[in-house]
């Protein structure tokens, strides 16, 4: 497995340098490196290390959500709330829709198999669409009219969302039906996540300043371990109550790096916030790679040009759901303009879900897999590429960040 690490990191950090000088993201060149290094193409990817890979990326994307926690403020996503609760089903459930509409007269299968496939490409990544909206907060920009931690709230929420429609539409093709609890599940999901991460941070908060009350100082680098390892815990609860509860762990770290920052001093809060920055260096490496290594890239070449025209047609419905879900607030065209380009990109839940209804035998099996490979190969660049490109001409930088001119002489 060792060699096969050397290989993600080392090959994975100099193709997304490479990326950088040409003026691509860095995403770009680490999923081209997961592609090439995966068991489709070269196969230099040991199996006992793409048999941990859901587990390395999920604890890739527990780091960069403690990050985005540590670094959000609550009292500027208050200012957004009803957009970020729109964010977080609207778009997807138009993108659903068109999968509905379209997918049918494009393959040939039945509407059930194209809201199976619809369920499958309906998430935004929040691997992709995170990292730069915490980059955002930290340069001040956006933060005013809080456009940041709103995509960042609806996105985290989106992946809930459309994983229970997934797992819905997948019984409905399997034959089972469908039950109107499964979609109750949706809201108890996100409470429940959000509570219990609360709880857990006040307790976690409690124990940091009881600590330091007593002399026994716990130092920043302990409390990021300690931090990581009740999130583990956060996210084995999701897994613990499947079937009995429905608990979103993702929101739960969320919620716990939240209270965190409310509980702790500015000085702490953002010390640990860098810390799990730096965490994140090697992480993004590790998460990207392994997106890229689960992409068969044989499907691609199986589905064609229509299923881009299928994915084209599908952003074009989520796009008329961002817009929706914005409407009536005072963010100008150019601000909406770059919440839909935000919520273009594509890639850790479409690899994770993507093989799974050619895994169960499913006929629509093969074809699903295919529009979801092509999904993470155009949209995922394209996000980061459009978010990259465009945040400095379509968003305003903070009124506290703005210097003052010097005053000429006369």
């Amino acid at each position: 497995m060792l060699p096969s690490l050397a290989w993600v990191f080392l090959v994975g950090m100099a193709m997304a340098a490479l990326c950088e000088k040409i003026r691509l993201p860095r995403i770009v060149g680490m999923l081209v490196t997961g592609i090439l290094l995966g068991p489709y193409v070269l196969n230099w990817l040991s199996p006992s290390l793409l048999a941990i890979s859901a587990d390395l990326r999920k604890l890739a994307l527990i780091i960069i959500l403690l990050k985005a926690g540590l670094s959000l403020n609550l009292s500027d996503l208050k200012k957004v709330g009803r957009p970020a609760i729109l964010l977080s089903f609207l778009p997807a459930t138009c993108e659903v829709l068109a999968f509905v509409l379209f997918a049918p007269f494009f393959f040939g299968i039945s509407r059930v198999d194209a809201a199976v496939m619809g369920a499958v490409l309906g998430a935004v990544s929040p691997a992709v669409v995170v990292p730069r909206m915490v980059a955002l907060m930290e340069k001040k920009i956006g933060t005013d009219q809080g456009i940041p931690q709103m995509i960042m709230a609806g996105a985290s929420c989106d992946d809930i969302f459309v994983l229970v429609l997934f797992s819905t539409f997948l019984g409905m093709a399997q034959g089972s039906g469908v039950h109107l609890l499964d979609f109750a599940a949706i809201p108890v999901s996100i409470a429940l996540g959000v509570i219990i991460g609360a709880v857990v941070g006040l307790l976690l908060s409690r124990f940091f300043e009881t600590a330091y009350s007593r002399e026994h100082y716990v130092r920043n680098s302990a409390k990021v371990i300690i931090i990581l390892g009740v999130s583990f815990l956060l996210m084995a609860i999701e897994e613990v109550l499947k079937g009995k509860a429905a608990v979103s762990g993702l929101l739960a770290v969320v919620s716990m790096a939240c209270v965190l920052r409310i509980k702790s001093i500015d000085s702490v809060s953002n010390r640990l916030s860098e810390k799990f920055g730096k965490l994140w260096i090697a992480a993004e490496v590790v998460l990207f790679v392994l997106v890229g290594a689960a992409v068969d890239i044989r499907y691609t070449l199986q589905a064609g040009p229509m299923a881009i025209l299928m994915i084209v047609l599908a952003l074009l419905f989520r796009s008329i759901g961002v817009v929706f879900s914005v409407s009536g607030t005072s963010l100008s065209q150019r601000e909406r303009l770059f919440s839909i380009i935000a919520y273009l990109p594509k890639a850790t839940v479409q690899a994770a879900i993507g093989s799974v209804p050619l895994a169960m035998g499913l006929s629509c099996g093969p074809i699903v897999l295919s529009v979801a490979v092509v999904g993470i190969l155009v949209t995922a660049p394209l996000g980061a590429l459009g978010m990259d490109a465009t945040y400095q001409r379509l968003l305003k930088p903070a009124k506290a960040s703005l210097k003052l001119a010097p005053a000429r002489k006369s």
